[in-house]
């Protein structure tokens, strides 16, 4: 696997490193070992797959408060996703930013998404799967959310008037 830094401190887009033949592919999509020796978690607790059946579907910006900030790896497995990821640490240097990444069936690749980040992500095509593995369970009393559309962060998504719940379009403005 290649860890590839992003913008954001902490948060890395891994690239597999498939081995093929005339059968097709092999690869690792996670290694505790690698994962320690980049500076990320070694395990994960809990796994989770979303399905997004149109194109255009918006989910997020959620993340989950301290004391259990959610550490989590993103891939999708079938489809395309932008994957976005937004820094919530208020004593980060790139508090407030925001970075994205296309994540597709095709290009294998995973997000991770440290504690103290939002995270959302838009469905390019119809009948979209993500997978979702969480180095801290689920609380649902500690579930939060941002806008995804919030002047704060300044989002450029990909498709116009997304698909999307009333609980995620009616988070209110963060205040930094």
């Amino acid at each position: 696997m290649r860890f590839a830094a992003t913008p954001l401190a902490g948060a890395f887009v891994i690239d597999i490193e498939p081995r093929r033949d005339e059968r097709g592919l092999f690869a690792r999509t996670f290694c505790r070992d690698e994962f320690r020796a980049a500076g990320l978690p070694g395990e994960f607790v809990q796994a989770s797959v979303s399905y997004n059946i149109r194109r255009g579907t918006l989910r997020g910006m959620h993340f989950q408060a301290a004391p259990r900030e959610e550490p989590k790896l993103v891939r999708c497995t079938h489809g395309a996703i932008h994957d976005v990821i937004v820094d919530l640490r208020r004593d980060s240097p790139t508090h407030c930013r925001w970075f994205a990444v296309e994540l597709t069936e095709d290009n294998r690749r995973t997000l991770y998404v440290p504690p103290g980040f939002a995270h959302g992500f838009q469905s390019l095509v119809d009948d979209t799967e993500i997978l979702y593995q969480m180095a801290e369970p689920y609380a649902a009393e500690l579930a939060r959310g941002v806008r995804w559309n919030d002047p704060a962060f300044a989002i450029a998504w990909p498709i116009a008037d997304p698909f999307m719940s009333e609980r995620d379009a009616s988070y209110p403005d963060y205040r930094p």
